[in-house]
């Protein structure tokens, strides 16, 4: 672990720039961040298809800037990325920089559909699947834990499965270490719906703000909702919710698993300290119920 965040903050040598016209040939774009861009590429030396993300240099920049005011240096998207090897996490292979001075990152081209198309079409893949999606993404958020990272931002857009309907956890551009000079109050980025209550109120932060943030997920798969209900997407009206509780999920998913229902309640306890400490305490209750319920052993 300490190796891992050791080799992030080494100083790399300046590389060369990449005309990325030239080295791919970049079919369309697939996705679209507020921060970056994402394309269909294909490598014409290997005809092997990839999705090539390119940072929007001056908001990343501007990200950047928050943590140096603080005398932080956080190590960039493309960094962290190349150092994470899961069968659950999608895969970046290498990253650089264009001619024109923005980061890009060439990563594994996953063909499939987003976890928000399944919580709002409710197919019978998301029907048969639940505990199963639960219990990968789980696996990749601890896999990132044990790295000594936090991701800041788990939320179904940020969720993939591929054509066999596996789990593929992706962006890593709000990631930071896990370290006490992180973990200070103040930075508030993310998905504001799937915030954690401390980090919205600027209180000092860990790695269960995202465990706060895949209960939240979890909820959603199970109730094709969140929680709260009628609360806006900006952060004043989040602040609303803080205050108040979370509906119970047992109101809208009556036949849902009373052992699986308290796993993902507890996941969203205001106060850190009375919520599950780690993904893996989730995602082991879990396993137990698709044991139970599916018949499965893992």
């Amino acid at each position: 672990m300490l190796e891992f965040l050791k080799k992030l903050f080494e100083r790399k040598p300046r590389v060369p720039r990449v005309d990325l016209k030239s080295r791919f040939e970049l079919i369309g774009r697939i996705g679209q961040g507020s921060m970056s861009k994402v394309y269909r590429a294909r490598d014409p030396d290997t005809d092997r298809m990839y999705a090539i993300k390119v940072l929007d240099t001056p908001k990343t920049r501007k990200l950047e800037e928050r943590f140096l005011a603080k005398g932080l240096e956080r190590p960039s998207e493309g960094e962290v990325a190349v150092g994470l090897d899961h069968p659950r996490i999608v895969k970046t292979y290498e990253f650089g920089w264009t001619i024109e001075d923005e980061m890009f990152l060439v990563m594994e081209f996953v063909e499939g559909v987003g976890l928000s198309y399944l919580i709002d079409t409710q197919n019978e893949h998301m029907q048969n699947g639940r505990l199963r999606f639960l219990v990968e993404l789980g696996e990749a958020i601890e896999y990132f834990h044990s790295k000594n990272l936090i991701h800041r931002d788990i939320c179904p857009r940020n969720i993939l499965l591929d054509t066999d309907y596996h789990i593929k956890l992706i962006d890593f551009g709000l990631v930071v270490p896990n370290t006490p000079p992180f973990q200070q109050p103040g930075n508030r980025t993310g998905t504001a719906l799937y915030m954690a209550p401390e980090l919205m109120k600027r209180k000092k932060t860990d790695q269960r703000i995202d465990v706060f943030s895949y209960a939240m997920t979890c909820f959603e798969v199970f109730a094709s909702r969140l929680p709260w209900e009628s609360v806006g997407p900006t952060l004043e009206q989040m602040k609303q919710r803080i205050n108040s509780e979370p509906a119970d999920i047992r109101e809208f998913v009556s036949d849902i698993d009373e052992d699986v229902a308290e796993t993902i309640m507890r996941g969203l306890e205001s106060d850190p300290s009375s919520r599950w400490s780690s993904a893996g305490q989730m995602v082991a209750r879990f396993r137990d119920a698709r044991t139970r319920l599916e018949g499965v052993s893992e």
